[in-house]
């Protein structure tokens, strides 16, 4: 009976044993499957979601990048953890759906909200400005330095006679010396990518909005087209930078205009030349047999000789009435100008003026 005891206590003792060491393999099973479904299932999960941008990045993505051209810019800027960013990119496949853009990630953004933004090419809109430009080429330039387009294909397009003619401002078809008339100075929201066509299409849209009811009846009142009020308003953009007196200066040209005057606006001439820097015209200068020349040939240009502020063209739409039909810079260099309504007081303020260029030694 003794011995019975002793083994029945063995045996109790070794399922114990047993039962601990089947208990101890469980419990590490179960810590391995769940290290097993972190690693699988929630670590993806929170990396993809925890911060991966340090600071505020702003990505440029050319048309046609590839996943690896992505990569090396993101990894230039040294803002984003790079990790978790490609591992959700492989998981979303975002490889094989890259779209070209301009995106900003704030900081703290996560890899998950850059990959699907970057997938779906939610961009950022850009900030589009130009005012002031004189020339297609000088337009292109300033145009393409802040979207992809380049200086070339907007150049070309802007060019291309039998792109822009099936294109009218108020029946009037769109040519490469009035097709200035489409661009309004302003800030623009685009997107970075858009072609050059794409570009032209949207100032066209722009300055159909910018020609209210309002100034289209002004125009209509005082017998003018659009592009016809546009090229005045750059001859008077041209003339001064001092608001208060656009509205007199286009008021000498509408007087020209009315009596069948020669304009002879001094910055037609430069246009016409293609030199913008002069500062003082001389006889030589008058002699170009450009249309843009309005001391040799009458009415206005074929089109805008730069693009002329809103200013400039409400100044024109103003048509103030005064009996001036001569205007001279004055001769303190103040970049105002002095106004006549007849010749003889013209030439006197314009003895004056040149008097005082002489002084200076200015040609």
């Amino acid at each position: 009976m003794a011995k019975q005891k002793v083994s029945s206590k063995k045996k109790k003792k070794r399922s114990t044993h047993k039962s601990a060491k089947i208990f101890k393999h469980k419990k590490t099973i179960l810590s391995l499957l769940c290290i097993f479904i972190f690693l699988v299932f929630l670590f993806p999960i929170y990396i993809s979601l925890s911060p991966a941008v340090h600071t505020k990045t702003i990505l440029y993505i050319p048309t046609k990048a590839t996943y690896t051209q992505v990569c090396d810019s993101l990894e230039q800027k040294k803002s984003v953890r790079m990790f978790p960013f490609k591992m959700i990119a492989k998981l979303k496949s975002y490889s094989s759906q890259i779209k070209p853009g301009h995106y900003i990630f704030e900081r703290g953004s996560s890899a998950l909200t850059i990959v699907n933004r970057l997938r779906s090419g939610s961009q950022d809109p850009i900030k589009l400005t130009f005012n002031r430009v004189r020339t297609i080429e000088e337009l292109s330039v300033k145009l393409a330095s802040q979207i992809e387009a380049d200086s070339l294909s907007i150049s070309t397009l802007l060019h291309d006679d039998v792109y822009l003619y099936p294109l009218t401002i108020e029946e009037v078809n769109l040519t490469p010396e009035n097709v200035l008339a489409c661009f309004v100075p302003n800030t623009y929201y685009v997107f970075w990518n858009l072609s050059a066509e794409d570009l032209l299409k949207r100032m066209y849209k722009e300055q159909d909005k910018f020609w209210t009811t309002t100034r289209k009846e002004k125009a209509k009142k005082m017998g003018l087209n659009r592009i016809q009020v546009m090229t005045m308003a750059s001859i008077v953009e041209q003339e001064t930078e001092d608001k208060k007196e656009k509205a007199d200066i286009a008021s000498v040209y509408l007087n020209r205009l009315r009596k069948g005057m020669l304009l002879q606006a001094d910055p037609t001439v430069k246009f016409a030349i293609g030199d913008f820097g002069l500062k003082r015209i001389l006889q030589v200068h008058l002699q170009s047999n450009s249309p843009f020349n309005t001391y040799k040939y009458k009415g206005l240009p074929p089109g805008p000789i730069c693009t002329p502020s809103s200013y400039s063209i409400d100044a024109v739409l103003q048509n103030k009435q005064t009996p001036y039909f001569y205007f001279c810079a004055k001769e303190d260099f103040s970049g105002t100008h002095a106004f006549a309504a007849t010749y003889a007081q013209h030439q006197a303020n314009a003895k004056a003026y040149h008097r005082a260029l002489d002084q200076k030694a200015i040609k």
